[in-house]
């Protein structure tokens, strides 16, 4: 925490008041990874302290019907260990889907986009 540059603890503080985060560098970036409102989040800052994608747990229930329709006809019976919506700088909204290892990534219309290692 101590190698955060200033500006961006001061954007995670206005973008998440009263939040404590837990940093890690994510090649350029900085990852926050907190608690909000309830809910298990992380955020990611350039160096200047532009936030540049926030990133909330859901349920995999809340996942939409066509991503879980995917996921059954692609990866039956494969356990979804983790669920998300992203929220991109510019308002793109992403889910994601994490399997064996891997996050599969959806549009918000539920298609399938691409699959990432983690």
């Amino acid at each position: 925490a101590s190698k955060v540059p200033v500006p961006v603890k001061e954007s995670f503080s206005q973008h998440f008041p009263g939040a404590t985060a837990k940093w890690e560098k994510e090649d350029e970036k900085f990852e926050a990874g907190f608690k909000f409102q309830d809910h298990s989040m992380s955020a990611l800052f350039d160096a200047n302290g532009t936030m540049t994608e926030s990133e909330i747990e859901i349920k995999v229930a809340e996942l939409p019907a066509n991503v879980l329709a995917y996921l059954k006809a692609n990866h039956n019976g494969t356990t979804i260990n983790e669920a998300a919506k992203i929220t991109k700088a510019n308002g793109e909204m992403i889910y994601e889907a994490e399997i064996k290892g891997k996050d599969l990534l959806f549009d918000m219309n539920g298609n399938f986009i691409e699959e990432v290692k983690n």
